[in-house]
């Protein structure tokens, strides 16, 4: 993982711990996304660049499997997400 693990897991609470291993699941899915996208930006082989868009696109289905398991057990995340949703559908009717 290119980014470091962002919470030292023996600190995190019984309750907490399967939702702070989902959420650096996601941040080490979302890393893949973009070495691989900026990879393939890279490249001049057009093989290589189809085989790491692949991956990458792959990758973002781990992100969301992740992210539908965290959304089953925190569900304070959910209501976020729905507002965060709400304050964009805001911002768009303001054209």
């Amino acid at each position: 993982m290119l980014s470091q693990l962002p919470i030292i897991l023996e600190k995190v609470s019984k309750e907490a711990l399967n939702m702070e291993i989902l959420r650096a699941s996601i941040i080490a899915e979302l890393d893949a996304v973009n070495l691989y996208e900026q990879f393939a930006a890279a490249t001049s082989n057009m093989l290589l660049k189809k085989v790491l868009l692949e991956i990458a696109k792959e990758e973002k289905t781990h992100v969301g499997e992740f992210q539908a398991l965290l959304l089953e057990l925190d569900k304070e995340q959910v209501e976020e997400l729905k507002k965060g949703k709400e304050e964009i559908e805001e911002l768009k009717s303001e054209k």
